[in-house]
């Protein structure tokens, strides 16, 4: 229990600190919430009474610890334009969670599958391929992938639209808008994963059971699921923690690069209009789901590790 609630522990402590510099960051940036509320237009008095509206005449760690105090009984406050911060969130928060959990299913089912055949046949054609074919994957950050993958399939052929449109739900028009910004988001984490999951398996290929089950004459698939998947799972769940983290924040710039309508637009609305309300908000909530995968993440690789035991 002690090893499942301390990394929990360290992590809150370190996202307390994380919104901090976030507050601080925002607050250093030249201009403020005020002005781009108000516009350039707006006298100096009209600016006071704004500032003093939203805060912005207190110190930074009395604006973080108000801010702080509100999120604790749920209040995320609201913008310098007077829209509820908790309202914005809920109406984009649920697009950007359906794209980074399709680009999560994507990138466990695709890498397991072609880790576990790199691992099991390293002498087929199309496992060679895969040495340099993961390298270049892990190399190219979401960004450029997704700039990529806009001048091939809708630039090049017109097979896939570049930008999402959206539907009256507010989630994207047809699965077809959702097929670029989820590759661009798994491409790099299913080459990463590739390599985890072909290394884990070699790795725990050599333990003297594997070998035994191998001078068995067991075929392959029962050595593969039996003696070598559910020893290489902590290593390959740790992978997977870690893209996590790398697709929900990925997410955030992938949406911008394909008007993908999630809280990536909120986000950088939010950083022109020196909103350190909203900054810190969507920072806030995107940790905590990265967080509550993380925990599950741990729980699983704690089973992993005692059942293979």
């Amino acid at each position: 229990m002690r090893a499942f609630v301390v990394p929990v522990l360290r992590r809150l402590t370190l996202l307390v600190a994380l919104l901090a510099i976030v507050l601080v960051a925002v607050d250093l940036l030249p201009g403020n919430a005020a002005r781009s509320a108000l516009g350039r237009d707006a006298d100096q008095a009209e600016l006071l009474a704004k500032e003093r509206e939203l805060g912005l005449d207190r110190a930074v760690p009395i604006q973080f610890w108000h801010w702080f105090c509100g999120v604790l009984t749920g209040d995320f406050g609201q913008t310098a334009r007077g829209t509820s911060i908790g309202a914005l969130l809920a109406d984009k928060f649920p697009q950007t969670l359906l794209l980074g959990g399709i680009a999560l299913v994507l990138t466990v089912v695709l890498s397991l599958a072609l880790g576990c055949w790199w691992a099991m046949r390293p002498d087929a054609v199309g496992a060679r391929a895969l040495q340099p074919a993961t390298t270049v994957s892990v190399a190219v950050p979401e960004f450029v992938c997704g700039t990529l993958l806009i001048l091939v399939f809708s630039l090049a052929t017109g097979l896939l639209p570049a930008v999402t449109l959206t539907g009256p739900s507010g989630f994207p028009a047809g699965p077809e808008m959702l097929i670029l910004p989820v590759l661009a988001l798994a491409i790099p984490q299913i080459g990463w994963n590739t390599r985890i999951v072909r290394s884990a398996l070699l790795d725990v290929a050599t333990a003297p059971h594997v070998e035994s089950a191998v001078l068995e004459g067991l075929p392959p698939r029962s050595v593969l699921l039996r003696h070598l998947l559910p020893f290489a799972v902590p290593t390959i769940v740790a992978g997977y923690a870690t893209s996590v983290g790398m697709l929900f924040g990925g997410a955030l710039v992938v949406e911008t690069l394909f008007n993908y309508p999630g809280v990536g637009a909120v986000l950088a609305g939010s950083v022109a209009d020196r909103d350190t309300a909203t900054v810190a908000a969507v920072v806030a909530l995107t940790a905590i789901v990265i967080m509550v995968l993380l925990a599950a993440a741990d729980f699983a690789r704690t089973w992993a590790t005692r059942g293979a035991r």
